[in-house]
């Protein structure tokens, strides 16, 4: 898992440590030592924490004239035990959506397992972005299997062309154009 990178080809547009508006602004990540872990297994420096022991994230694009975010995480996002959807949600989510972000774009191909408990923190962070909406892609079948036993695809938008998108030979904007297409199709 060490060897698995978040997403850097649109750091010269973007980068959250940098960015005083970010949760994430000053974050530093030490490139010379392996100091996260999931489960026993190190991961790459560059994922940021939000304070769990089971998911990682990285901010990788926020446009806040566009309101909208893309975050792509790794590990295993385990709401049963480590309540990540509430450390992702306190942590992160509110703070973008105080800043205006209604629109969120979730990368999920580096997300092994989900473990689901209630949906509230979900549908919370659904009704904070009521003109806006939520999107997964490239989660793993088994894991988006695991999230619609628990109701959260009453709230994040999987399936369909999300699940196998060429995301990463897309600039961010185009990624979002691209995203937003597909749901307002969707969406009516």
């Amino acid at each position: 898992m060490h060897t698995i990178e978040p997403h850097y080809n649109w750091i010269e547009q973007y980068s959250a440590s940098e960015d005083p508006r970010s949760p994430l602004f000053e974050a530093e990540n030490n490139l010379n030592a392996f100091t996260n872990t999931i489960y026993g297994y190190y991961i790459h420096p560059q994922w940021d924490s939000l304070e769990s022991d089971t998911l990682f994230l990285k901010i990788l694009f926020v446009d806040y004239d566009e309101g909208i975010a893309i975050i792509e995480f790794i590990g295993e996002w385990n709401d049963a035990i480590e309540n990540d959807i509430m450390s992702l949600k306190r942590n992160i989510i509110d703070l973008m959506v105080h800043e205006g972000i209604r629109k969120f774009i979730l990368v999920g191909e580096n997300v092994f397992n989900f473990h689901g408990s209630d949906d509230s923190y979900y549908e919370e962070w659904f009704e904070d972005v009521e003109d806006g909406w939520i999107a997964g892609i490239n989660f793993q079948e088994h894991v988006i299997r695991e999230m619609h036993q628990f109701n959260v695809d009453n709230y994040v938008n999987f399936g369909g062309q999300l699940d196998e998108m060429p995301w990463r030979t897309y600039e961010p904007r185009r990624l979002f154009t691209t995203v937003d297409g597909i749901l307002r199709r969707r969406l009516g």
